[in-house]
């Protein structure tokens, strides 16, 4: 009887996560609209990035609000924004100044993927903001559907 619970219970530890990492890419990506050419998105609304096989859609609130063909994305980019944790810093330090201080030397990221699009003469771009742990996913989920390479756009350097 020991043994039947035991077989049990290692079943529900495999099958049970497994089922929640599966309803979440069905879901599709959390992400922030971080500005672009979507007209009635405003700049850090919570989207929903869902990849179709033939598209990547772009879902507020249950309402789909662009979907994009993958054959008309030119261009997948990819940056990160660094920076110090001043103000979390500042406000540790009024109760501990060891502890604040520390804070100060800690940077934060933010990892961005950008997509430019044209269908003819509709051209239009995005950048959407992604979480740490879902970046990498959405980057190789869009090469997957649009068979664009990346481009790292912090590699790239400009000159005038």
């Amino acid at each position: 009887m020991k043994v039947i619970r035991l077989i049990v219970a290692a079943l529900l530890c495999i099958v049970i996560p497994g089922s929640a990492f599966a309803a979440d890419a069905a879901n599709g990506y959390k992400v922030k609209y971080d500005g672009g050419s979507l007209p009635n998105a405003k700049v850090g609304a919570g989207m929903k990035l869902v990849l179709e096989g033939n598209g990547v859609k772009f879902v507020e609130d249950g309402n789909e609000v662009i979907n994009i063909p993958a054959a008309s994305i030119t261009e997948i980019s990819y940056g990160q924004d660094v920076h110090r944790r001043v103000g979390a810093a500042i406000g540790i330090a009024v109760v501990s100044f060891g502890v604040g201080a520390l804070m100060a030397l800690t940077k934060s990221k933010k990892h961005y993927v950008g997509l430019t699009s044209a269908d003819g003469d509709k051209k239009g771009g995005l950048a959407i903001q992604c979480d740490k742990n879902d970046y990498r996913g959405v980057l190789a989920a869009l090469e997957g559907v649009t068979g664009k390479k990346a481009v790292d756009s912090d590699a790239m350097t400009v000159k005038n």
